[in-house]
């Protein structure tokens, strides 16, 4: 069953276009005169970027104001296209409406695919007729997240049968990574070092792959959860008037362990200078000389 759109939708839509060329125009915003398509385009993936966020939490407001953003980009490129008279909107929508029918031909046509597998199989094969004459692996992007651009490699390789049969083999193929990767440090090779890092972490990818976990989203939460348990840390330390650059690393070692375990030690710890109890098996938090860069622009849209 199909729901009807709003009659307004094709207006509003209209509406924005007129507000983008308006923005645009002589007597319109200066700073989105200036603009290229060069200066818009990181907009775009941190809107892009904003709406995944908001999908995360579950926040249809969130998701609706975040929707709009992205629109804005995409209208604000397509009116710089339009101006320099290479195309219109018009042009890219007739392009994903003509693509969308191509290629669900089970759809809008007589083929059959009754499941999802069946339909990624089709749609393949599809692009790979639409894209005669490119390799296999091209097409994605250069600019996505490395680890996420290393999945959709590996599973274009994948697809033509350049895989491991067994998540064993790839477990065996990091350690092989892993080692290599230690005689390099040893070595104090320092760009051999950097290339066998690239090299396991390309690995752990198809590990994750192959296990049916994104390495992207792993990471995330890894971070995440690094982040909640360094604040309980901070907040710790705060509590008695210090900052974490003002204690020791054993003090900061105690913290994170007590941190880790959820126990409240994190938040009644020992008073500075107290002697602090050991702790097997030390996990450190991470390095002491990471350094925070400012960015952001001004004004930018959708804030």
């Amino acid at each position: 069953m199909s729901l009807p759109l709003p009659e307004e939708t094709a207006s509003l839509f209209v509406r924005l276009l007129e507000i983008v060329e308006r923005l645009r125009g002589p007597d319109g915003c200066p700073w989105d005169r200036e603009q290229t398509p060069a200066t818009i385009a990181p907009y775009l993936v941190e809107e892009a970027y904003e709406v995944q966020e908001a999908v995360e939490r579950g926040e249809p407001a969130e998701l609706r104001e975040e929707l709009g953003d992205v629109l804005l980009e995409v209208v604000l490129l397509a009116q710089m296209a339009r101006e320099q008279g290479a195309f219109t909107v018009t042009d890219s929508l007739r392009d994903i409406c003509d693509k969308l029918v191509r290629r669900h031909p089970h759809v809008f046509g007589d083929a059959r695919a009754d499941t999802p597998d069946e339909v990624a199989v089709s749609w393949a094969q599809i692009k790979a007729r639409e894209k005669e004459g490119r390799g296999v692996v091209e097409g994605v992007p250069r600019r996505l997240p490395a680890l996420h651009r290393a999945r959709r490699v590996s599973e274009k390789a994948a697809g033509v049968g350049f895989d491991w049969d067994r998540a064993e083999a790839v477990l065996e193929k990091v350690d092989e990574e892993l080692s290599e990767l230690r005689a390099a440090v040893r070595r104090g090779d320092q760009e051999g070092a950097s290339e066998e890092l690239g090299d396991l972490l390309f690995a752990l990818v198809n590990l994750g792959r192959h296990l049916g976990v994104d390495a992207e989203q792993a990471l995330h939460g890894t971070v995440e959860k690094f982040l909640r348990r360094f604040a309980r840390v901070e907040t710790a330390l705060a509590g008695r008037g210090l900052r974490p650059d003002q204690v020791g690393l054993d003090e900061l070692e105690a913290l994170w362990q007590a941190a880790k375990s959820g126990s409240t030690a994190a938040e009644t710890p020992a008073r500075h200078g107290e002697q602090l109890p050991d702790l097997p098996g030390p996990e450190h938090p991470g390095q002491t000389d990471i350094q925070h860069c400012p960015g952001g622009h001004e004004p930018q849209h959708g804030q």
